[in-house]
Formats: structure tokens, C-alpha cells, sequence
């Protein structure tokens, strides 16, 4: 039965590292519900203990910080005003009805809108459009990196099921 439960983390763990590179999928989410199924089912003497569920939750956190920040900062690094940012933030809730492209898309018109709303030429709003774009590629990073630091976290500090 353990190898069971080994089974579904890894299964689960895989799942998630995908869900970092897919904007829809809680990817850090479900690492972190794989570990804690893992140690719920099968205890701590052949699981992770408390204090490392503990420091998933924070590297979660931590990775979803990085996702909200990516575009902001990017906006900004590329010369995006106020209204480039919350142009970028209503087309990153628009671009959630429309889930691939949408969140990849929707805050970079919303970036190069509300840029042209403050009365900025097109290409300065193409550059804070363009610093969106980057900034949500860096944060992409960041989640997977993070990810895979969970991931291995959760591998190094298990015992083995053998």
C-alpha cells in the first residue's frame, strides 16, 4: 500500500510541474497537496514531517509572489505608468475567461490600452506592453524553479518507500 501512495505523489508531483508552465493548473498547489496526502496516508516515520509541509507552504507562497510580480515588474522595468499596470491586471482577469492565450495575451493589450488611455505614444505603450510579457516569462521561471525545489525537497527529505 505505501508504494501506492508513492505512486500517486510522484503521479501528482508530475502533474504539478506541468501546472507551472500551464497559466490554468495550481501547479505549486498540487506539489503541495502531494506532499500532504503523502504524509496524511502514511504517517510521519515514512513521510515527510510537519516542518517540511511547512516549508512547502511557504515555497508555494513564495512561488505564486513570484507570479504576481513578474508582469507588474516587467511593466515597470520596460517605463509602464499606473495605468499600464492596471491596464495589464484587467487583461490578466479578462484573458481568465479565455485560459491559454488569454493569460499570456490579455495582460499585454491591457498593458499597451491602458498606456494608450494615458495618453502615451504606441511605441512607449508597445515597450510597458512588451515589459508585461517578459515580466510574466520571468515569473513563469521562477514557478517552475520553485517547483522543482519542492519537488526535490519532498524526494530528498522522504524516506524511501524500499
Amino acid at each position: 500500500m505505501e508504494l501506492l501512495w508513492w505512486l500517486i505523489a510522484i503521479v501528482l508531483m508530475a502533474v504539478g510541474l506541468i501546472g507551472t508552465l500551464l497559466p490554468v493548473v495550481p501547479g505549486a498547489i498540487i506539489i503541495l497537496a502531494a506532499a500532504v496526502l503523502h504524509q496524511i496516508m502514511l504517517g510521519s516515520e515514512k513521510s515527510v514531517g510537519w516542518w517540511n509541509i511547512a516549508a512547502l507552504v511557504l515555497l508555494t507562497l513564495l512561488s505564486y509572489a513570484f507570479e504576481f510580480a513578474g508582469g507588474y515588474f516587467g511593466a515597470k522595468r520596460f517605463g509602464a505608468t499606473k495605468w499600464g499596470a492596471f491596464g495589464a491586471t484587467i487583461g490578466a482577469i479578462a484573458g481568465l475567461f479565455y485560459p491559454f492565450p488569454g493569460l499570456i495575451v490579455g495582460p499585454v493589450v491591457g498593458a499597451i490600452a491602458g498606456e494608450l488611455v494615458a495618453g502615451k505614444h504606441l511605441v512607449k505603450a508597445g515597450r510597458a506592453g512588451w515589459g508585461t510579457l517578459l515580466g510574466n516569462l520571468a515569473g513563469m521561471l521562477g514557478k517552475l524553479t520553485i517547483a522543482l525545489v519542492m519537488v526535490t525537497w519532498f524526494l530528498v527529505t522522504a524516506p524511501a518507500p524500499i
